[in-house]
């Protein structure tokens, strides 16, 4: 099972999200700890300062005054009464009596000097609640939602058991006044608008980030389609050489890379037109001086020898220029072409047959592939006793099979015949094959259009040469 992307983009794509999504839940955790860290602390201030207050308030009135104040001092949150003795909660563990702790000290040093103060944190009142005799308390009041706090309570950076604290205070007359704290429960609440925020800037971000990945990746892609069409046209227009500083310079390197083969194609084609002219000047000497010979037998085998060295540089030429494309490429009717090929075959004398059918031009050399096909076409005739063309077009790949009904090619020669002068007879006599340079020249020409040519031996006998051509 694949687990990298193989493109560049999906690599890239992949760690930057990685990245990205990886960089916000942290920046996402820490944000939301130090969030309710601060919350926790102005709670914690407040709550000494409220109660602290209110102690001091209650001491310095009369007992009467005291309790018609209770009500108003009252709110959601906090319920205060006045007792004669205090309440006994359970014992808590370390943390819960670090926490109360903190909240003990706070109170003491805002309180008149030795004030007796004792805290508890919520938990430790939830089956003491009917014992505490508050009116209007109810567990659900100090627990308020089933579960409040939770994970929440620890990535805001406060403990679930500090939702609510318990506050018994001893003031001059010997009575104890008790605070009945709790927590907001909406401080526990997942912060939605903040999520949100960060949801949305990380969904800008990841949106920006494939943006830059596919403008970045872009040029890497034209170079791809500018190498698959020099295989094809060798004097396609250059590169345009735009980009960042290493794309600029790899299309720069491209192009002249384009430049160099093309002038070396350019250079071998010069070199190869002048060879031709200076090798026909001596072979028609040659075959002047050979007429004059009075040995008629000589005579003709010198002409015989003169005639193959003449084919052998026809078709050498031939084959130099099946790599070249300096024809245009046009829009072709396929089937037309096909059948042109089919009739010059039948007026040669050769039996060739035409199935199938093809509706889509194909963008093409003409001259090249009338070339390539008709050694095909010429080959099957020749050595099967006749040829089948089956053009096959599924939109993508144009295919064109060339069958024959003969002995075929021994397996470990279906490579080595395109080899250039490679015959598989021993003998290179014109009426027994040629120069051995025909399919050759078709493989160059339908690699030169982007494609290529495969030559199989069929099951029920004879050679199948497979042409493929990319649309």
């Amino acid at each position: 099972m694949r687990i990298l992307p193989r493109s560049l983009f999906g690599r890239l794509t992949l760690v930057l999200l990685t990245g990205l999504v990886a960089a916000q839940i942290l920046s996402a955790s820490i944000l939301l700890r130090d969030r309710g860290q601060t919350l926790y602390q102005s709670i914690r201030t407040d709550l000494i300062d409220r109660t602290a207050g209110i102690i001091r308030l209650l001491e310095a009135l009369p007992a009467a005054e005291r309790r018609r104040l209770l009500p108003l001092l009252s709110t959601t949150e906090t319920r205060i009464r006045i007792a004669q003795a205090p309440a006994q909660p359970p014992a808590q563990d370390s943390v819960q009596r670090l926490t109360a702790g903190l909240i003990e000290r706070g109170l003491k040093d805002r309180l008149p000097p030795g004030t007796e103060v004792r805290v508890t944190l919520e938990d430790g009142l939830e089956d003491d609640v009917s014992q505490l005799g508050m009116p209007g308390m109810h567990r659900r009041h100090m627990l308020g939602r089933q579960g409040m706090g939770g994970p929440w309570a620890y990535l805001h950076g406060v403990h679930a058991m500090a939702r609510g604290f318990f506050i018994q205070a001893r003031i001059s007359d010997g009575s104890w006044i008790q605070f009945e704290r709790r927590i907001p429960e909406g401080l526990f609440d997942q912060p939605t608008r903040l999520l949100l925020i960060l949801a949305v800037l990380l969904v800008s971000v990841v949106l920006l980030s494939l943006f830059a990945v596919r403008w970045v990746v872009r040029p890497l892609r034209e170079l791809r389609l500018a190498a698959e069409a020099l295989g094809r046209d060798i004097h396609r227009p250059p590169l345009t050489e735009k980009g960042p500083l290493e794309i600029e310079e790899t299309a720069r390197a491209f192009n002249t890379m384009q430049q160099r083969i093309k002038s070396f194609i350019d250079d071998r084609a010069r070199i190869l037109a002048a060879v031709s002219h200076d090798l026909k000047t001596p072979l028609t000497r040659l075959r002047l001086r050979t007429d004059l010979l009075d040995d008629a037998e000589l005579r003709d085998k010198l002409q015989g020898d003169l005639d193959d060295m003449e084919s052998m540089v026809g078709a050498t030429l031939d084959f130099m220029r099946g790599t070249e494309s300096r024809e245009p490429t046009v829009k072709l009717d396929i089937m037309a072409l096909l059948e042109t090929i089919r009739e010059d075959a039948r007026d040669a004398g050769w039996a060739v047959v035409l199935t199938g059918q093809v509706t889509l031009p194909f963008h093409g050399r003409p001259t090249a592939l009338k070339r390539c096909i008709s050694n095909l076409v010429e080959n099957a005739a020749r050595y099967g006793g006749g040829a089948e063309i089956l053009p096959e077009d599924d939109g993508r790949t144009l295919r064109i099979t060339v069958r024959d009904d003969g002995p075929g090619i021994p397996p470990n020669l279906l490579e080595k015949v395109f080899d250039p002068f490679f015959r598989i007879e021993s003998s290179r006599a014109r009426h027994t094959g040629g120069t051995g340079l025909g399919l050759g020249i078709a493989r160059n020409i339908a690699r030169a259009h982007g494609g290529d040519l495969v030559l199989r031996n069929r099951a029920e006998g004879g050679l199948s040469a497979e042409l493929t051509l990319p649309r």
